[in-house]
């Protein structure tokens, strides 16, 4: 393990970026392997009982197609091009082919409802949108810069065909001159406060997601590795942390199958698909806890698990190792700054109940209130160095938020965590979840790992609730095991579990039993709706 740790810390201290004067997001996740392999699969499309796998040369000409169909259709370099489709072939299409003719994309997930659609095509200013009939049908009202519809399952209520477009378009390949400073994607940001933020991006942001998967994951790439995620493409997570550094790296990706996440079901796709590598979300592998003797029952074959989103946990890390056959490797970022710090158990770098260390190329701290680096075991804010290759280039015609993001050559996340004193990383919570209770200010996380040690407890959140005398109580929220009966018995057990591994003001004074957690999109428990 010391030799482990001491190859982390040299290849720390060697790492140098070096970006490119010239460089396009769908040159180097897809054309650049087409042209000297095109053959080699890229993608597993869900077929039947099977899958339907895809090359890299018919993703290339694919794209190639529908970029000179959208240049055809008006579309041009700027342009915001909104994607609200599921995991799919069109998708991943539709994704190069915006990248290729220099336009923006903007992708939806489809969890959205009608009016947070409506008002990140309206704030974008979208010219086009490419979705499907549920994606049409959540289009209530047309935003007064679309001008395009292209809907993938055919020509209906304005909106053209997708397949048509491209049967009409050549598969000649483009002349891209693109630079890594040039805007390329725009992913917005949930938000604690106000309306959501569109955070831009420049096609430089994938080249540091590729280093940090390749840290993660552990020298993904070996002949046999192919990746899976049931998280949504439109998020950060499926997206940068999944399906665009993979194909970079040469590994084909596995698509989701339609349908709301199924954990018996999740763990069936590891071995029909033969994945190897996966992200994981923290939720999503709480919720996989409850399935019973997985490995024996499954007999999937994973090399590496990845997961980031919310605090994994020591249980979760532990159960991980255990039910998975590999240890979970957490990572942590924000859609603004993604994939800065990060765990490799190959490389020494993992901890029950830490997030990791800053993963190479990244400078990150955790400051005080007057911006000062803080000492190891002191609460504060997580900040990364600026500049940096994996940051946004701002928030869409927000320069306000922007200059309050970045301030005295940091990256502020709003993000609490401590620092222990070997560089691990512990992750308490966004500064707004953080409970004060009798003068003590305790972040939800460490809480919420404790719970989920009990053996009644499938998933939990902790949350502040008002109290005259202590400022605030510590209440937990919990989704009880199947099978389980919620009784007051059980709620003084729990407590008493909690009270006997934390300090006394971190215990629960009041418990609450519920069938779900309200869970953002990409899988985060939102606490707002709990404390409110």
């Amino acid at each position: 393990m010391l030799a482990h740790s001491s190859e982390y810390e040299r290849r720390r201290r060697a790492f140098s970026w070096d970006i490119p004067a010239r460089y396009n997001m769908a040159v180097h996740a897809c054309d650049a392997i087409a042209a000297r392999t095109p053959g080699r699969d890229a993608l597993f499309l869900p077929e039947g009982e099977g899958f339907r796998p895809v090359s890299y040369g018919t993703l290339s000409a694919l794209s190639n197609r529908f970029a000179h169909a959208l240049i055809a259709q008006g579309v041009g370099p700027g342009d915001r091009v909104g994607i609200l489709l599921p995991q799919s072939l069109e998708v991943l299409v539709t994704h190069l082919a915006v990248y290729k003719v220099g336009a923006i994309a903007v992708p939806l997930a489809g969890a959205f409802g009608v009016d947070a659609i409506a008002w990140r095509l309206t704030d974008s200013g979208a010219r086009a949108l490419v979705t499907d009939d549920a994606g049409l049908a959540k289009l209530v009202e047309r935003p007064e810069a679309l001008s395009l519809l292209i809907n993938v399952e055919g020509a209906r209520d304005g909106a053209l065909a997708f397949s048509a477009l491209l049967d009409a378009a050549s598969d000649r390949p483009l002349e891209i001159a693109s630079g890594p400073d040039d805007p390329a994607l725009m992913i917005y940001t949930s938000g604690t406060t106000g309306q959501p933020k569109g955070a831009l991006h420049g096609h430089r942001v994938l080249l540091p997601h590729v280093s940090g998967v390749t840290f993660t994951h552990e020298g993904i790439g070996r002949p046999g590795d192919r990746m899976w995620t049931p998280s949504d493409w439109a998020w950060a997570g499926g997206l940068l942390n999944t399906i665009l550094p993979a194909l970079c790296l040469g590994v084909p990706v596995v698509a989701q199958p339609r349908g709301k996440f199924d954990p018996e079901a999740a763990f069936a796709l590891l071995t029909r698909a033969q994945v190897r590598n996966v992200f994981i979300p923290p939720t999503a592998l709480k919720m996989m806890r409850a399935v019973p003797d997985p490995k024996a029952r499954f007999g999937f074959d994973l090399r590496t698990v990845g997961s980031a989103g919310e605090a994994l946990g020591a249980e979760t890390f532990e159960w991980g190792r255990e039910a998975l056959g590999v240890p979970v490797n957490e990572f942590y970022g924000q859609t603004e700054c993604n994939y800065v710090i990060g765990s490799s158990a190959a490389l020494g770098v993992a901890k029950a109940g830490a997030t990791g260390k800053a993963v190479p190329g990244h400078e990150v701290a955790v400051l005080g209130e007057d911006g000062e680096v803080l000492p190891p075991g002191r609460m504060g804010q997580i900040a990364v160095r600026a500049p940096d290759p994996v940051m946004f280039l701002g928030y869409w015609n927000r320069a306000d938020a922007t200059a309050d993001k970045v301030k005295g050559g940091w990256l502020l996340t709003g993000d609490l965590a401590t620092v222990d004193e070997e560089g691990y990383f512990h992750f308490l919570g966004r500064d707004d979840d953080v409970i004060t209770s009798a003068g003590y200010r305790i972040g939800p996380a460490e809480i919420e790992d404790v719970l989920i040690r009990h053996p009644a407890v499938a998933i939990a959140a902790a949350v502040g609730k008002k109290d005259p005398l202590r400022t605030e109580i510590v209440k937990a929220v919990i989704v009880p095991m199947p099978g389980v009966v919620p009784t007051p018995e059980l709620e003084a057990d729990i407590r008493a579990f909690v009270r006997t591994r934390l300090a006394a003001y971190e215990y629960p004074r009041e418990i609450q039993f519920v069938d779900e957690l309200p869970l953002t999109t990409t899988g985060k428990v939102i606490r707002r709706l709990l404390r409110e």
